[in-house]
């Protein structure tokens, strides 16, 4: 039966044979925008797809019917609406805004696939241990603020407001409730509570 990361891995995957296709269509070949645009989206799908493969998410490894894949499948493609917008349009984002969204893209990155490897890392090899250091010392869900960071590049790019409404959506929907499900289950950890008061929610600094 397939599972959870079959349906994610395989939209990652096509992620930069779309957004080639939108550049081929819109004729976008020339456009700075479109290309930095297909450097970052285009090598997260990829940088996925590895991650899947080298240090998979256990969430993930849960069987899903086609049906759900398909639902998988419509939600990931909210994210398309950035490139298409970019290349539809001819939107060309100024100098400034492409070096914010590289660089909001490298920090995200960093702390959503390295904290991913943490989290791997140490449930492999003590399992049953509540993660309380590296990456994860100040903040309790760093990935997804990395990730939060990672699609923030993307939507930037497109400067619409439209894309910011697809990550409020999954907010709300997906990782809000996931990181709420995960401090449940948490709180079985004598020692949560002390790390709960030390450690921010989900923004550095802020939350």
């Amino acid at each position: 039966m397939s599972k959870w990361k079959h349906f994610i891995d395989s939209h990652k995957g096509a992620t930069p044979l779309v957004v080639l296709g939108l550049m081929t269509w819109f004729e976008q070949w020339e456009s700075p925008t479109a290309w930095v645009y297909l450097g970052l989206h285009g090598t997260y799908g990829i940088l996925w797809v590895l991650k899947s493969r080298i240090f998979p998410d256990r969430a993930w490894e849960a069987p899903a019917s086609l049906w759900r894949g398909l639902y998988i499948w419509g939600g990931l493609t909210l994210y398309w609406i950035s490139p298409y917008l970019i290349t539809s349009q001819g939107l060309q984002a100024p100098a400034w805004l492409m070096g914010l969204a590289v660089s909001m893209f490298g920090f995200g990155v960093f702390f959503h696939y390295t904290s991913d490897m943490q989290k791997y890392i140490a449930l492999k090899y003590n399992p049953g241990q509540l993660i309380t250091d590296g990456l994860m010392s100040r903040v309790r869900n760093i990935n997804y603020f990395g990730e939060f960071l990672i699609y923030a590049s993307f939507a930037a790019l497109s400067m619409s407001w439209i894309p910011f409404v697809v990550i409020a959506m999954y907010l709300a929907i997906i990782w809000i409730p996931n990181m709420v499900k995960k401090e449940k289950s948490l709180a079985r950890y004598p020692e949560f509570e002390a790390y709960r008061k030390r450690a921010r929610a989900f923004l550095p600094f802020i939350f």
